[in-house]
């Protein structure tokens, strides 16, 4: 497993990750969730991710209960907050209140001292970035958060943030995780660069498009039974964002480039966000443990600047 550097600062986390949006602590199993983080440690993932708003708290206490039989210094948890958490109006959002109580109701869910990554899950237009970067910079001199970041920033918002914690001397944020996929390219344009000149770590959710790019889908054919597409309570934003004749059409090229290198389409996918400098790591979800051990070949793949070419071509930015 490959060890990267999150962006300027000393951090090393594995350039794949694990996350747990619809699968540790919801749709998953118990016994297969510690499956598969056992898969992923022998792997040498040392990454984690969750959110206080994945399925109400239970992911962070399923993946709590799950670390809590591996060393604290052996992995890297990060979570996030701003979604709604509660009925009252400041449980939400990113005011100091909510950012602080947050924060300790994560710790008690996943039964931590600490948060290594404390995120702000995405941007609060009815808070000022220096009220959260302040609370933020506390929690840190209190040992309860090592590093905090962002997701779903704009590149404006990343660079007001820079600024106001410069200029008020608090600790910056350390990274941003952003949506990017060969389907969602709009992430080259602005946010990336601006990650590597501000010095931030860059990790990427929904590396597969919501399936779409594993290969599964056909153009034209009736959807699989049992997959992410045929459920109406999980395929809304694969739906309206990534399913559509063109892009099934594009992936089957694809998987014909894949099997000319030995791979899968899903191996692909997440090979070409790894090629790109600015990605310090790749999360990803995953709920069968075959799916993860395929995923996770994907980080001994080093694609040659043809098969990078062939897929920029195939799926060209400015088309999402």
């Amino acid at each position: 497993m490959q060890y990267r550097k999150l962006g300027r600062w000393g951090l090393k986390i594995s350039c794949l990750g694990m996350g747990s949006y619809l699968t540790i602590g919801d749709r998953v199993a118990d016994d297969v969730a510690r499956e598969l983080v056992r898969t992923a440690f022998d792997a040498g993932v040392n990454f984690f991710d969750t959110a206080d708003q994945y399925n109400h708290g239970r992911a962070e206490e399923a993946l709590g209960d799950i670390l809590s039989a591996y060393p604290r210094s052996s992995f890297v948890l990060a979570t996030k907050l701003f979604n709604p958490m509660g009925p009252g109006p400041n449980d939400r959002g990113l005011s100091r209140k909510h950012v602080i109580e947050a924060c300790h109701a994560s710790l008690r869910r996943l039964k931590m001292d600490y948060i290594d990554i404390y995120q702000c899950h995405r941007p609060d237009p009815d808070t000022p970035i220096d009220e959260t970067a302040a609370a933020m910079d506390d929690l840190i001199r209190q040992g309860k958060v090592l590093y905090w970041g962002l997701s779903e920033y704009s590149a404006d918002q990343i660079r007001e943030a820079v600024e106001v914690c410069d200029a008020m001397g608090l600790d910056r944020p350390v990274s941003d995780q952003p949506r990017y996929s060969l389907v969602w390219r709009p992430t080259e344009r602005e946010i990336l660069p601006t990650c590597e000149a501000e010095g931030l770590g860059v990790v990427t959710y929904s590396p597969l498009g919501h399936g779409v790019l594993s290969g599964k889908y056909a153009p034209g054919a009736p959807i699989p039974p049992g997959t992410r597409a045929a459920s109406d309570e999980t395929n809304k934003v694969m739906m309206g964002r990534y399913y559509n004749e063109l892009n099934l059409k594009r992936v089957q090229e694809m998987a014909a480039i894949a099997r000319e290198i030995g791979a899968t389409p899903s191996q692909l996918a997440i090979a070409w966000i790894l090629s790109h400098r600015a990605v310090t790591s790749v999360i990803l979800g995953a709920s069968k443990i075959e799916q993860l051990k395929e995923n996770l070949a994907a980080e001994q793949l080093t694609l040659a600047p043809e098969i990078i070419a062939k897929l920029d071509k195939l799926f060209p930015i400015g088309e999402e």
